[in-house]
């Protein structure tokens, strides 16, 4: 079966592959368009598969929320290079891969790879082994963390830190304005800037506590001030004291960051936009998310690179 380069340029607008690939693929498969893209595919698994040693550090962190699901997540997909992070065809990709978590609920990364990809037929990772063919870089899903009903999220830095803010509110129609919308923004952007470790001070785990009061012993039996004061004075200032731990570390309890909307807590903020409301807001949990947290990041020597270039 003969093709033309209109066939050549079809293949290529539906796959993504460059022009002598597809050229090449509709050789091998005797001009059938629809053999040509499985060739295309096998190929791609192979490649990815090449592909798949080289570090994928970069990417994005994609907060993701579905209104009418109430149900949110945020996902982190990691590709070799920020240039590829920014491809509008990677950035569809993770959309689709949020979208698929949110109406599978899978339970974990191996479970969603395996899953039909939103709107198609194909896993996740068959989707993303073609994505790899078409880009040239090895990426991956690593991980995913979901929340249900009531959230607000945050998108810092173009995907380097994603974050999701969940609330209980007591008039759930009040959750639809623009006023609660900004207030959970703001307090997304509180917990992207600051990163506290907890929500608030009930949060902050029994053996975490007891740490501290240690440390805080310590330094008081290390203080020759300290030695002559009272216990019950000692405790007073361990308890001051674990009172800014609470403060630097749990959300509520910070300094909100936007003194120009309001001077207090973070819960206060919130407390003074649910009075405006006329209904009750609660933060009830978040998740913060920061890109390649944890992986090895790739260290370009450049004055070695030019070099070997120079040695042949």
């Amino acid at each position: 079966m003969a093709f033309t380069a209109q066939d050549v340029k079809a293949l290529r607008e539906k796959t993504g592959v460059g022009m002598m690939e597809c050229k090449k693929a509709l050789v091998e498969s005797d001009g059938d368009m629809d053999k040509a893209i499985d060739f295309l595919r096998e190929r791609g698994l192979a490649t990815a598969a090449k592909k798949a040693t080289r570090i994928a550090a970069e990417g994005v962190v994609l907060p993701y929320y579905d209104s009418d699901a109430k149900k949110g997540v945020v996902v982190e997909v990691n590709s070799e290079t920020d240039f590829v992070a920014k491809n509008e065809k990677f950035m569809n990709f993770v959309t689709g891969v949020a979208k698929t978590i949110v109406a599978t609920d899978p339970a974990d990364v191996e479970t969603l790879c395996n899953t039909a990809y939103y709107g198609t037929d194909r896993t996740v990772t068959e989707t993303l082994n073609d994505l790899i063919l078409a880009i040239g870089e090895n990426m991956k899903v690593r991980r995913f963390e979901t929340m249900d009903g009531i959230v607000s999220t945050y998108i810092h830095g173009g995907g380097a830190v994603g974050v999701m803010i969940g609330f209980d509110v007591a008039d759930e129609s009040k959750a639809a304005t623009k006023e609660f919308e900004d207030m959970g923004k703001n307090v997304a952007m509180q917990i992207a800037a600051m990163n506290p470790s907890y929500l608030d001070e009930s949060s902050v785990p029994a053996d975490v506590i007891e740490h501290e009061k240690g440390i805080l012993a310590a330094q008081m039996k290390e203080d020759p001030k300290m030695a002559s004061k009272p216990e019950a004075v000692l405790e007073k200032i361990a308890a001051g004291k674990m009172g800014k731990y609470f403060k630097e570390n749990c959300l509520v309890e910070q300094e909100f960051v936007r003194s120009d909307l309001f001077q207090g807590s973070v819960k206060g903020y919130i407390d003074s936009v649910a009075k405006a409301l006329g209904t009750e807001i609660k933060a009830n949990g978040f998740i913060r998310m920061m890109k390649g947290d944890g992986l090895e990041k790739r260290e370009e020597n450049f004055a070695e690179e030019i070099a070997k270039q120079i040695n042949g």
